[in-house]
This record gives C-alpha cells, structure tokens and sequence, in this order.
C-alpha cells in the first residue's frame, strides 16, 4: 500500500511539473511585438509591416466587419502621425504578457500609455491603451487595438469650430 502511494504521488508530481506553459512574460512573440511598438513610435513602417504575416487582419477601435488589411494599417497610422509632432509610449508604465488559449493560440498582450503632441494646438496627450496580437509561427496574423481618442476628436472640432467662425466673420464683413 505504501509502495502505491509513492507511485501516485509520483506520477502526480511528475504530470504536474509537464504541464505545458500557458502564460509568460519572456517570449519570442514578446520580443517581436516589442520591435512592433518600437517601429510604430519610429514610423519604420517597412520594419513595421516584417513582423505580420501577409493576411494579417487588423482591428484598432473596430467590430469584426471593419478591419484593415496591413497596408490600410500603415496608411492610417501614417496619416495619424501628421497630425503630430511627436508620439511615444512611456517606458515604464507599459507591460507584456504572452497567453495560450485553450485552443493553442498564442495571443501576445500589450497595456501601455501612448503620449503624443498635437501639431494643431500643441498640446500633450496620454492615452492608456490596450493590444492584442495573436501569433501564427511567428507572425501576427490579427491584432486588436483598443484606446479612446475623444479628447483629441473632441479638441480637434473645437479648432475646427473657431476657425469656422472666424471665416464666417471675415466674410461678412
């Protein structure tokens, strides 16, 4: 009886100690989506687009009907990057976390705080933001990306306003 209480009780510890790896915050797919968020604040988006895969999916603020392929991607965030003089994510306050689901995908997690400097009113802006990137050997294959930009929306009609109504007033006269 002794004998068979050690043999469970090993082949307890022993499955215990293979169980596979579910999360982690030191990966391959960590260390490539750290170089996405580098290239993203560079605008390398030529480094940018090597870490997707070619019919990667991407959804920033978007359902399911209202993705962008990676090129529509890159262009939408080119033309984001000139409304700004600068933009970046703070060093310290970001962090990473890979996941594998119970269907074996790998999902890569980013949570961070995006700053950036509207050429328009020069004014800062910290926006916290979340990321997810599902990896298929070893390329992004989707990506979702959730922030809310109302402050920024709402300061821009508001320049937009006032300028409006200094042209009606111009004309008037």
């Amino acid at each position: 009886m002794k004998n068979l209480f050690f043999v469970a009780l090993s082949i307890m510890l022993f499955t215990a100690c293979n169980q596979e790896k579910r999360y982690t915050q030191q990966s391959t797919e960590i260390e490539s989506y750290k170089k996405v968020i580098k290239n993203y604040v560079a605008q390398d988006w030529k480094s940018f687009a090597t870490h997707y895969a070619d019919t990667t999916i991407i959804f920033n603020n978007a359902t399911k009907d209202k993705g962008q392929t990676l090129s529509e991607a890159i262009a939408s965030n080119k033309a984001g990057a000139e409304l700004f003089n600068s933009w970046s994510f703070i060093e310290d306050e970001g962090d990473y976390e890979m996941v594998i689901t119970d269907d074996n995908e790998i999902w890569v997690n980013f949570w961070g705080l995006w700053k950036g400097n509207l050429k328009a009113n020069n004014k800062a802006y910290e926006i916290p933001c979340h990321m997810t990137a599902r990896f298929v050997d070893g390329k992004i294959v989707r990506e979702n990306g959730y922030w809310n930009t109302s402050e920024i929306l709402l300061d821009m009609q508001e320049m937009e306003r006032i300028a409006t109504t200094k042209i009606d007033s111009l004309t008037s006269e």
